[in-house]
């Protein structure tokens, strides 16, 4: 079964639950806002992906970051206990398919890997 990391009341998480269920998709879906995101959880995904990806710097959280908190997300070592704090800084959604994950919402990608 697919795993779907996000936040729950995300417009674009909205449109990837839309997305699968109108594609009959069935997932399983963490919602890290409230149960949150282990370190070893982070460092699976980071294995397919870069911490650059990983990281929605285009969001409100990211954006309010001192100078200080952002050099801290240049390097894993320091940036997943941020994102473990500010989970709002994760890219959503996350699928996680057996052995990759798909980041973000793209609907043509999705169905090419999906169906």
């Amino acid at each position: 079964m697919i795993k779907v990391y996000g936040i729950k009341n995300c417009d674009t998480m909205k449109k990837s639950f839309d997305w699968l269920n109108a594609n009959n998709i069935a997932f399983e879906f963490h919602d890290y806002k409230k149960l949150g995101v282990d370190q070893k959880t982070l460092q699976h995904l980071l294995q397919q992906c870069t911490l650059q990806t990983l990281i929605n710097t285009k969001g409100i959280t990211y954006k309010k970051l001192s100078e200080e908190e952002k050099v801290l997300c240049l390097k894993a070592n320091t940036a997943l206990p941020l994102l473990q704090e500010k989970t709002s800084m994760i890219k959503r959604p996350i699928l996680q398919l057996e052995g990759e994950i798909l980041l973000g919402f793209d609907p043509n990608s999705w169905a090419e890997k999906l169906k």
